[in-house]
């Protein structure tokens, strides 16, 4: 919170929590205090905060203007063999085996019941090697299951990403990589590039709208100098003003972006089309787990955003129409672009005969006071998501 404003934060509370058996990131010492306010990702810790005092706000317009970089603890899956894209297939909504080397996918997976059961992103490193960059929540079990019976192996390549972010953010990988970053590389498009005199695999995707990189650790078997990719990045970036960040600027900016967090925004009960994410559903390729559910599915929209010029939209908060409980809202911020309090709402069920969509509702917040809020179509800025995909012209 600053002054009167709620900017994003997870609701959480502080415990004590022992370390074991939970990931640390080996670029944890470079940042890490005794103030320092951890998440639990992935069984990944990561920097939430840096302190229970932090302002978001100065790194928000930071990642707006310039370039952050964030230690992140999303989890690389990798599928290796000739079979890897017929597990892929199985598994995902989206077609795989179209994906080209060098290429980049956001593909979720579904349950049997059409429910979404995870979300990623999908990446071809070789002819028959790819990672999925998966959300939170256990699935290489799921992966390992699809796999039974091909030639394919799953695995953790035990990677940890780095992400930079911002408009300056193909300025700092050209420096990094010594120029002559190509035009060519652009959004969702990926490959392996020398930092520093290590090969390691970036990504042009991220998490905040922005355009930004993602860069991906060795564990073996030429495991990745973590102290020295830091150094030759941050060398690298120094004359562009690079920073790090915890990922309360991160958090902002995603909402904004509408990037929704499966299991939490995506709760466990919708289907892609009710998360507004129907599009990236492909009937045109073969059979799929849950395609048969999908295809009766209801297709009205159920979480959308909200947004309400009186206070900030925080999770659980109850959202009325017509003076009825209609929904509640996931997550929520307060926007410095817009101005005005921002968040995703998952309605309780479709609106008969109409749809959600610029509907007047009121936001009840915890103290039961009613403001008024507009449902809105993500995302809140830069509708055409034009800033993630600007291309790099030197």
């Amino acid at each position: 919170m600053v002054g009167d404003r709620h900017y994003y934060v997870e609701s959480y509370g502080t415990i004590e929590l022992s370390a074991f058996r939970l990931y640390q990131s080996p670029f944890a010492h470079r940042y890490v205090t005794d103030q320092t306010i951890f998440g639990l990702y992935c069984g990944r810790l990561y920097p939430l905060k840096a302190n229970h005092d932090e302002d978001p706000v100065p790194y928000y317009w930071k990642l707006r203007k310039g370039v952050l970089l964030y230690d992140v603890p999303e989890q690389p899956l990798e599928l290796v063999g000739p079979d890897a894209v017929r597990v892929l297939e199985r598994v995902l909504v989206c077609q795989a085996e179209t994906l080209g080397v060098g290429r980049c996918r956001y593909a979720l997976a579904c349950n049997e019941d059409g429910t979404i059961a995870m979300d990623g992103v999908v990446m071809r490193l070789g002819p028959d090697r790819y990672w999925y960059v998966k959300a939170n929540g256990e699935f290489i079990s799921w992966l390992k299951a699809a796999a039974f019976g091909l030639d394919a192996e799953v695995s953790d390549p035990q990677s940890q990403v780095l992400q930079i972010q911002g408009p300056k953010s193909l300025d700092v990988l050209n420096a990094a990589i010594g120029g002559g970053l190509s035009a060519d590389f652009k959004y969702f498009r990926a490959g392996f590039f020398d930092l520093g005199g290590q090969t390691l695999w970036v990504s042009r995707t991220g998490w905040t709208g922005e355009a930004g990189i993602e860069i991906y650790s060795n564990s073996g078997p030429e495991p990745t100098d973590h102290d020295a990719l830091w150094d030759h990045l941050f060398a690298s970036g120094e004359q562009f003003g690079m920073e790090f960040s915890t990922s309360s600027s991160m958090g902002i900016r995603r909402i904004e972006a509408g990037i929704l967090d499966n299991g939490s925004d995506i709760e466990p009960d919708l289907t892609p089309f009710s998360a507004g994410l129907g599009h990236f559903v492909n009937f045109g390729k073969g059979g799929f787990i849950g395609r048969d559910s999908l295809e009766t599915a209801d297709r009205r929209q159920l979480l959308l955003g909200l947004e309400c010029p009186s206070t900030t939209p925080e999770t659980s908060m109850a959202v009325h129409f017509e003076s009825a409980p209609a929904g509640h809202i996931t997550l929520g911020t307060w926007s410095p672009t817009r101005d005005r309090g921002v968040g995703y709402v998952r309605f309780n069920q479709p609106l008969p005969g109409d749809e959600w969509m610029g509907k007047a509702v009121q936001l009840q917040d915890h103290d039961g006071k009613l403001h008024e809020a507009t449902v809105e179509l993500l995302p809140f800025i830069d509708k055409e998501k034009r800033l993630p995909r600007a291309v790099w012209n030197g």
